[in-house]
């Protein structure tokens, strides 16, 4: 079976779908499946081995030229791919391409026009670089932003067409009105052109069938995975008398940084003892986010650290293994949340809002505490429980992590993923 996944670059940042598809590509070709993982916008980055495509279709560069540029979208194509070479993208992206979708809403529904919009060229040349280069058995879009693409993809290949959501609501949410009911409806009339969907949590599924107006019955879930090769902490390896709280995740509002920093504030003041280790992928558009947060703990002293970006998996796990406990207390309704299978998979339980995806994560691997959302205090009395119970988050650790590696391995996530594209590719037969 030829699997062709079409993935979305982050610019230059850490992105957990870009790196969750990966992993799935990876986990997919360990099993046997031939698949092409093909770059849109910019290239992936990932702290893990890279097994996408080199050339990267549907360039950032070139698509924001094509939306202001009536002479560039004139201009023929030759002149204009070197915009889309990943050395251009990479370098593109170290000035600060953006990902911020309260400035892209005009982009994003020219995006959703496809074929009939100003990425005309964009759209075809993607088209046919899956439909008759690779020609694959099955196609899976990343997003739902790419179904501009989709009709193009389809009248190359007669091939089933599936797309993963995996957090677009976040990104249409925090469009500007019109655009983001603009590109509600876009992306509703446009997902008559594919043959399903793939969520990873019935929570997420629910919400999408609701907000995008989509029949469930097109809805496939597939679990989340994670590479486990290097995963192999041990329950309880921080057994000092320092108990150390982390936060592991993108350095953005949304994830809700400042309320962990918040409910570790009271917290300290009842058990001064206890330590907030901060680590992820700070980019330049939250930086004043975070010197707000950061200024914030100064009277913290060193009880508050960041650690940076680790650059590495092993720089990650490293990270991890120092931790007793992992909280990221999103603001929004997290649809996946790899941070908690790395944290379980490492001996770290998780205390998460009770929200999203994490209710449905907790239940499945029993490897941590639910709290109510956006309740500071609530968080520090979840956490305070932990570090007065070592037993207790002991045995959350031992139970989670033995769930982590039985049921989110890339082995199962290969396995159900290709038992999923063989009934859809027989069903459309």
């Amino acid at each position: 079976m030829h699997i062709a996944i079409v993935t979305a670059g982050g610019a230059g940042m850490f992105c957990g779908s870009c790196m969750h598809d990966n992993t799935w590509a990876r986990s997919l070709i360990d099993a046997g499946a031939d698949v092409s993982l093909v770059p849109t916008y910019t290239p992936i980055r990932v702290d893990e081995q890279d097994v996408s495509t080199p050339d990267v279709y549907f360039g950032g560069v070139g698509v924001y030229l094509a939306h202001r540029s009536r002479l560039f979208r004139r201009l023929p194509r030759v002149l204009t791919r070197w915009v889309d070479r990943p050395w251009a993208l990479r370098l593109a992206t170290r000035f600060g391409v953006s990902t911020d979708a309260r400035r892209l809403g005009a982009m994003t529904l020219d995006m959703l026009r496809g074929e009939d919009g100003p990425n005309r060229t964009h759209v075809l040349e993607l088209a046919e670089a899956v439909g008759s280069a690779l020609k694959p058995d099955i196609i899976c879009l990343s997003n739902a932003l790419l179904a501009g693409t989709a009709r193009a993809i389809k009248q190359q290949i007669d091939i089933p067409l599936l797309c993963v959501l995996q957090g677009d609501d976040v990104f249409l949410e925090d469009l500007a009105e019109p655009y983001r009911s603009q590109a509600i409806e876009a992306i509703h009339d446009r997902a008559a052109d594919f043959d399903g969907f793939i969520v990873h949590s019935d929570y997420y599924r629910d919400h999408m069938v609701r907000y995008l107006g989509l029949d469930a019955r097109k809805f496939h879930i597939l679990p989340l995975g994670i590479d486990l090769a290097e995963h192999d902490g041990q329950p309880g390896t921080t057994t000092g008398e320092t108990f150390t709280i982390g936060y592991f995740a993108r350095i953005c509002p949304e994830k809700g940084l400042h309320q962990l920093v918040d409910a570790f504030r009271i917290l300290h003041a009842r058990r001064p003892e206890v330590r907030l280790k901060v680590g992820g992928y700070l980019g330049h558009r939250d930086r004043k986010y975070f010197n707000t947060v950061r200024a914030a703990a100064v009277d913290l002293g060193d009880a508050f650290s960041y650690i940076g970006s680790p650059p590495d998996t092993t720089s990650k796990i490293e990270f991890l293994k120092s931790l007793d406990v992992l909280s990221v207390p999103t603001l929004y309704r997290e649809p996946k949340g790899l941070y908690v299978l790395e944290a379980l998979a490492n001996g770290v339980p998780v205390v998460q809002p009770d929200h999203g995806a994490f209710p449905e994560m907790i239940a499945a691997t029993g490897g941590g505490v639910l709290v109510e959302p956006n309740q500071p205090e609530a968080l520090a009395d979840a956490l305070e429980a932990l570090v007065d119970d070592s037993s207790r988050r002991i045995e959350l650790a031992t139970t989670g992590r033995s769930k982590v590696h039985e049921l989110f391995g890339p082995e199962p996530m290969a396995r159900q993923s290709l038992d999923l594209f063989t009934r859809v590719i027989e069903a459309g037969r």
